[in-house]
């Protein structure tokens, strides 16, 4: 594995967000803060980029990658097709701490998602958007190893990923700490794959009322 000098960049320095988007562009991986945790993100379409977050979290390979995006625009980069009442889970949850599945693009690399359906959101956190904006769709997972206990600062990462990544984002900030709900809505109806900070009660509801809209 590729070792480096790991570096803790300021999100306030005005600098950090357009050079931290060049280096993801460029397919190297950043560790940044979210709305739930850090993540640690990459191109969703580098296939080498999206190996080297297996490699670096010691992620199984049989575990998808979600993706994050900065605004909705950018939705059809990675979606083939989005259900009205998914549509419906965005206008009412995102941004924030929900993750929906939805069927992917067919050309995107298999270490994305070797599934048909891919999982995406929109963080409610407005350093995240900013470089989403920037950057376009992102690969994001918990900044951490697997089944290690997730990374609350740009110190946790650190402790964790040192010499494995080459730069983490900082804002000073503590992300929420639980993982978003996940739903899966690929079927007629909605199916809870992770409990999260957005109740799978509220989410039946309103995807009923989308229905009966």
């Amino acid at each position: 594995m590729k070792t480096y000098q790991t570096k803790i960049l300021s999100l306030f320095d005005e600098q950090t967000l357009p050079f931290a988007a060049e280096v993801l562009k460029s397919g190297e991986l950043v560790a940044f803060p979210t709305d739930t945790v850090y993540g640690l993100g990459c191109s969703p379409f580098f296939s080498e980029s999206l190996h080297r977050i297996y490699e670096v979290k010691q992620r199984p390979e049989e575990k998808a990658i979600p993706v994050l995006l900065g605004c909705l625009n950018q939705l059809c980069q990675v979606v083939s097709s989005l259900p009205d009442r998914a549509r419906g889970l965005m206008e009412a949850f995102w941004p924030g701490p929900l993750t929906l599945v939805l069927p992917h693009q067919p050309e995107l690399p298999l270490e994305l998602s070797p599934y048909p359906g891919i999982a995406v959101r929109m963080p409610n956190h407005d350093m995240a958007l900013a470089l989403l904006r920037q950057t376009g769709p992102l690969a994001v997972t918990s900044a951490n190893i697997s089944a290690h206990q997730n990374s609350l600062s740009a110190q946790d990462v650190y402790e964790q990923l040192n010499t494995r990544i080459p730069f983490i984002l900082d804002d000073g900030s503590k992300p929420g700490g639980t993982a978003s709900t996940v739903i899966n809505c690929m079927e007629e109806q909605p199916l809870l794959l992770r409990e999260g900070p957005i109740s799978f009660q509220e989410i039946l509801e309103k995807w009923n009322s989308n229905e009966q809209a």
